[in-house]
């Protein structure tokens, strides 16, 4: 009688391991095999981490084996079990792989088809039509859309973390490395020790340096020593935190009636204002999203404000990014002075100061929250909807989205709630920065996350006339290297343009977005279908970017771009381009280890190896 040699691996997450009941059973093509048991309690199978190999013997040869169906039944208690993956040898010696990467909770089943990616026109019998159908539905019952706020991009529809499907929970390391790096966070800052701090006056500039006393690196070191300087707050405009803002100035707003006496003793050039401008010196960042939101008022015993500053900025001759001037607010008036670096000493730096506190808050509510976070959020739930776990960018984009729709249920239950951390350590808390949301929706548009389409949109894409724009310059190499991985995936996969419009899951995944994520809105560019395999590529390089790149540009992260520790793709092209979409980010990791060799500001937030995969912090 013909007999399968089966191996069923279990993940190596705390308690990913079952003491339950698990039956096997496998479909043919020419027939199925009978329900066959496993494992039972006290057997010791299903261990955490451990790959364990079985023979199943059948009355007839089953030909090509289609689906597994695995069945966990309970014992005692609940027991949650990770399966990895199973592997099948057949009796001519063949081996298949069932890719998993799923947990089974309760008595529950699961049926896994082999690991090939198929398109939808690839599935010819009527099992795996099915299959792929039940699937889908199944995901569409338990990723639903909802509106957490009016006017944001569409979310998850749970109002905790433990109403989420078990998948995309964190694993329970997952969860108390959350904790434990919240603490340690909170511990480093000194926040809870000097909240006071957050919701009072300061007394002197040393209040600043007591907070981040415990935060000691060579860089922290250097910043700590020049964040007074002007040269400081410029490069922080290009290589900071939040290097999005600043755009090449075409033309001085009337909102900012600087006149040439003002920042005469600031131009090296002997050139006038308006000569500096057209000559592509002069640069500003505009805080105009923060005019009109309403400061937080949670601590009726504090009184908090907000700035909506315009800062102008010059190159000078050693072609270095200088503040010139700062208003504090966007109407100007007797009462909306022009601040200069002529002022006096403490003048100026109030002045850089209020700029960096509302840079602090696009930063954290836009270029971070929005921007990467929920837009991330959009991309995951889409894709839980209408790409089953067969379909090749399901395999694509799944890693880049691990974790992504857990940490933003948690940071609604903790941080951006009611009297979450927001309301208690910032300005725009209490409601403020929920509106700064709905203000930069209309700016959320598609070409805005193109990478180098947005660098050149500010007007900021030239190396030798900005030279020391880092953020710029290792982002488009990642563009890049993310792109041609994109590319020879999708050429694998779909070999026209009409294959690309044929695809219905994919259409059905490219509208969830515009319609859910972008709400309908035509004026935000996101496509409603994908009608060419270029226009794809783009597309998903959009999508592996924000969730990777974009967000370790603003943020930090665990899990490294290129890695890929749950083996979905299991064809030998896609391996092959994996590994060469690997080499091309070690290139760009040696070019910029080798730039950042001897500089005392090294720029190393968009280097692959500091890249997540996805927004899991």
């Amino acid at each position: 009688m013909p007999s399968y040699t089966v191996t069923v691996a279990t993940g190596s997450q705390w308690f990913a391991g079952t003491d339950d009941y698990v039956y096997l059973t496998l479909q043919g093509t020419d027939g199925c095999s009978e329900r066959h048991l496993l494992d039972k309690p006290f057997y010791n199978d299903f261990e955490r981490g451990a790959v364990d190999s079985y023979d199943v013997t059948v009355e007839e040869d089953l030909g090509e084996i289609q689906l597994i169906k695995i069945e966990k039944r309970k014992y005692w208690y609940q027991d949650d079990w990770y399966l990895k993956y199973i592997t099948v040898k057949t009796p001519v010696g063949d081996y298949l792989e069932f890719p998993c990467y799923r947990w089974i909770t309760d008595e529950k089943e699961v049926v896994l088809r082999d690991g090939r990616a198929k398109l939808p026109r690839d599935d010819k019998t009527q099992i795996l039509k099915q299959h792929r159908r039940k699937e889908l539905e199944s995901r569409q019952k338990m990723y639903r859309w909802k509106e957490w706020h009016p006017g944001f991009p569409l979310s998850i529809d749970a109002h905790s973390h433990s109403e989420l499907p078990r998948d995309i929970q964190f694993d329970n390391e997952k969860g108390i490395d959350f904790i434990l790096n919240y603490t340690k966070a909170m511990e480093n800052l000194y926040v809870n020790r000097f909240m006071h701090m957050f919701q009072s006056s300061w007394s002197d500039f040393a209040d600043f340096e007591r907070i981040f006393v415990r935060i000691s690196n060579t860089i922290s070191e250097y910043v700590m020593q020049h964040w007074r300087e002007d040269f400081m707050f410029g490069y922080q405009f290009l290589n900071g935190c939040n290097p999005v803002l600043i755009r090449r100035c075409t033309e001085i707003p009337k909102k900012l009636p600087v006149t040439m006496d003002m920042v005469e003793c600031s131009l090296e050039r002997n050139l006038t204002l308006e000569e500096e401008v057209k000559q592509g010196n002069i640069f500003i960042v505009d805080y105009e999203l923060l005019d009109g939101v309403d400061a937080n008022r949670t601590d009726p015993c504090t009184i908090q404000y907000l700035a909506a500053p315009i800062c102008l900025l010059y190159k000078n001759l050693e072609k270095k990014i200088v503040p010139i001037a700062i208003q504090l607010g966007q109407k100007p008036g007797p009462d909306n002075p022009i601040f200069l670096p002529s002022d006096a000493t403490y003048d100026w730096l109030l002045a850089k100061i209020w700029v960096r506190s509302s840079d602090f808050h696009i930063h954290q509510t836009v270029t971070h929250l929005l921007r990467t976070h929920l837009v991330s959020e959009v991309f995951s739930i889409a894709m839980f909807r209408q790409l089953p776990a067969v379909h090749p960018l399901f395999k694509l984009l799944v890693p880049h989205m691990r974790f992504t729709i857990a940490i933003n249920t948690k940071a609604r239950e903790q941080l951006i709630c009611e009297c979450g951390l927001f309301d208690k350590a910032n300005a725009t808390g209490g409601g403020g920065h929920v509106q700064m949301v709905q203000k930069a929706m209309k700016d959320l548009t598609y070409s805005s996350l193109c990478f180098p389409e947005e660098i050149k949109a500010k007007g900021m894409d030239s190396k030798e006339d900005i030279p020391y724009y880092f953020y710029r310059d290792d982002g488009i190499k990642v563009w890049e290297a993310i792109k041609s991985f994109a590319e020879d995936v999708i050429h694998i996969y779909y070999e026209s343009d009409e294959v690309v419009c044929e695809d219905v899951e994919l259409q059905a995944f490219v509208k969830d977005i515009y319609v859910y994520g972008m709400r309908g809105v035509k004026a935000s560019g996101f496509p409603k279908m994908i009608r060419t395999r270029e226009t794809l590529a783009e597309y998903l390089t959009v999508i592996m970017f924000t969730t990777s790149a974009q967000h370790a540009a603003v943020n930090f992260g665990q899990l490294f771009l290129g890695m890929y520790p749950d083996e979905h793709f299991v064809e030998k092209p896609v391996k092959e381009a994996m590994a060469k979409f690997r080499k091309n980010l070690d290139e760009i990791v040696s070019t910029i280890t080798e730039r950042n060799k001897n500089k005392k500001l090294p720029y190393y937030y968009l280097s692959p190896d500091r890249i997540p995969n996805s927004v899991a912090v």
